[in-house]
């Protein structure tokens, strides 16, 4: 009876756990949910991109944040393409034309505001197009770059200035200028420079041939609406960020800007901007310049980061001019780190690494060389495994010794328990005892498995932050290592007309999962009570469950990991082979004492 009671518990409480799955997630996700707030008393910045988009907001409980980020709503992606269509048809634009990025300036405000990362590709479809980073003001995926001039006293471009250019494209080798005149005595330039990469700097210039000193603050912006963001999830940032002397700042989401209507981080800005898990926007202020470093919640889930530079004094007949770097592309490890060196301060920590960065910089090293050594990621992914389970192999030897030498000294150790039951501080004196004698070290078991945990969950966070695995494809039906298994069973592999839920999106890779998990519990079975025994059957299942969603190259890595480990315990028990005979005999009794009781 009490098993049967037993048995019951267990499966409620799995099904809990398994249909309150999502939930949970939620919980632990948070989405954000920022009510429509106006900016806190600010400067007043020409052309701060509070105008209104040409679509209604999204309520911000509809708005589903994906992985990646991205407009999700099909009306609101086609409304996407009619304003981009709209808006990038004005002549009043100068194209940008570097190796990693392209797209357009506005000469009308000086906003850069059109830009693609031409190496990244939106969907694994070869006709889908490069990803948008950058779409104008005023668009439902608004996301953009600003300059310019707040002036005490004197005329400063606005959002309605048409500048004059400098014959395009911008390119590595062709810089840009933007040149305006307000016509009593100041000439406003903004010099536009771009690298190979992801990196566009601007220099702004005024110079005064009026009569007297004119007072201005130079100021750099990026503008986006947060309805394109990606989930932020407790492992992974994504949002605000920036490098204030101590460090990247991974404290503030969108939700906090929202509730507080300005957020001024701590400490010099090194750098400042928005992230998303793979792509990231940033203003590098000139390092020996004094600046006031912001985030701004503009209403409508719009949000800006500021850079806004110390007033300036320019006498009549001397031109002054401050420097800003700006940071839009992908979060490509090598160049972040390149950038880093080149004085960008802790640039390679936008990457959201956590506590186990020594860890995981190096093994996203050794990913990439096995990738450019075998060419396929999923094998690469499988090398990786190998490699790590090998380096580990000796610290598991350890362990399984520590293990046979803890069972063989076991009849020794139940026999001093019943000699001192009486007398607790006499029983353990004595079995210390016994350890000593017989050489036995009762954490050689537990400290190899201590020294496993960085390294797997370094492993799990590379596969999680990689953008080197997004969109890789592994064999046959896995065409993109970054995203869930496609195939569902429950729709007979997408031959019935529906999408199951992603708790029950239950593909052929979490099925495999489940199995090899399976496998090694069945190996090594050990000693416990009935409850135990029942969820530890279970559990293979539930986790077939829960990390189906997950990306295909995690469920890749467990997979090999698994069967690893079982070829490792049939390896192990042949070399110990007592811990096997003992586990064997621990099955027997543990089946004739549920008969006993059944």
């Amino acid at each position: 009876m009490n098993n049967q009671r037993n048995l019951i518990f267990a499966v409620v409480l799995c099904g809990l756990l398994l249909f309150g799955w999502e939930a949970i997630v939620q919980r632990l996700y948070p989405q954000p949910d920022q009510p429509a707030k106006s900016a806190a008393a600010a400067p007043a910045i020409p052309g701060d991109g509070k105008a209104a988009s040409s679509a209604t907001p999204a309520d911000d409980k509809s708005i589903k944040h994906t992985r990646e980020g991205g407009l999700t709503d099909p009306a609101q992606q086609a409304l996407e393409a009619r304003d981009l269509k709209a808006a990038l048809a004005d002549p009043n634009r100068v194209k940008i034309a570097a190796p990693e990025v392209a797209g357009s300036i506005d000469l009308v405000g000086a906003k850069i505001d059109d830009l693609t990362l031409t190496s990244h590709s939106q969907s694994v479809e070869k006709d889908s197009g490069p990803v948008r980073l950058f779409s104008p003001d005023g668009t439902p995926a608004q996301y953009f770059a600003q300059f310019g001039w707040i002036g005490q006293g004197v005329k400063v471009p606005d959002a309605k200035t048409v500048w004059q250019a400098s014959e395009g494209p911008l390119a590595p080798d062709n810089p840009v200028t933007l040149t305006w005149n307000n016509g009593v005595g100041q000439q406003f330039k903004i010099e536009l420079s771009v690298d190979d990469k992801y990196l566009i700097t601007a220099r702004q210039t005024v110079a005064n041939t009026g009569g007297q000193s004119v007072i201005v603050r130079p100021f750099a912006l990026i503008n986006r609406t947060s309805t394109t963001a990606s989930i932020d999830q407790w492992t992974i940032h994504s949002g605000p960020i920036g490098e204030f002397g101590d460090g990247v700042n991974f404290g503030t989401n969108y939700k906090d800007v929202a509730e507080s209507g300005t957020t001024t981080p701590d400490g010099k800005a090194g750098w400042i901007g928005f992230t998303d898990i793979y792509w990231l926007s940033a203003l590098v202020p000139q390092s020996n310049a004094s600046v006031d470093a912001d985030f701004r919640a503009l209403g409508n889930d719009i949000f800006r980061a500021d850079v806004i530079y110390d007033a300036l004094t320019v006498p009549s007949g001397r031109q002054i001019s401050r420097t800003t770097q700006m940071f839009a592309g992908a979060k490509e490890s090598d160049v972040l780190t390149a950038y880093q060196k080149a004085g960008i301060p802790q640039f390679s920590n936008a990457i959201d690494w956590g506590w186990f960065g020594i860890v995981e910089k190096p093994i996203l090293w050794l990913l990439k060389h096995l990738y450019d050594f075998a060419g396929n990621f999923g094998v690469a992914i499988i090398l990786l495994t190998l490699i790590v389970r090998g380096l580990m192999f000796p610290i598991a030897q350890k362990q399984f010794a520590s293990m046979a030498a803890m069972k063989a000294i076991q009849p020794k150790m139940k026999a001093l328990q019943d000699r001192y039951k009486d007398d607790k501080q006499k029983q353990q004196q004595e079995i210390m005892a016994l350890y000593k004698a017989e050489g036995v070290n009762p954490l050689a078991g537990c400290l190899p498995m201590l020294l496993q945990i960085p390294i797997f969950f370094g492993l799990y966070k590379v596969l999680m932050l990689s953008i080197d695995m997004r969109h890789k494809p592994f064999i046959l039906w896995i065409k993109d290592l970054s995203a869930p298994d496609p195939l569902h069973i429950l729709n007979l592999f997408g031959l019935l007309p529906f999408t199951p839920p992603s708790f029950l999106g239950i593909g052929v890779l979490a099925v495999l999962l489940g199995i090899t998990m399976w496998a090694t519990f069945r190996l090594n079975p050990t000693a416990m009570d009935p409850i135990q025994r029942q969820m530890f059957s279970l559990m293979p299942w539930i986790m077939m469950f829960v990390m189906a969603p997950f990306a295909a190259g995690l469920l890749l890595y467990w997979i090999t990991s698994n069967l690893l480990t079982v070829a490792q315990q049939s390896y192990l028990y042949s070399k110990h082979p007592q811990l096997k005979a003992q586990a064997d005999k621990d099955k027997v009794d543990q089946e004739r004492s549920t008969k006993a009781k059944g």
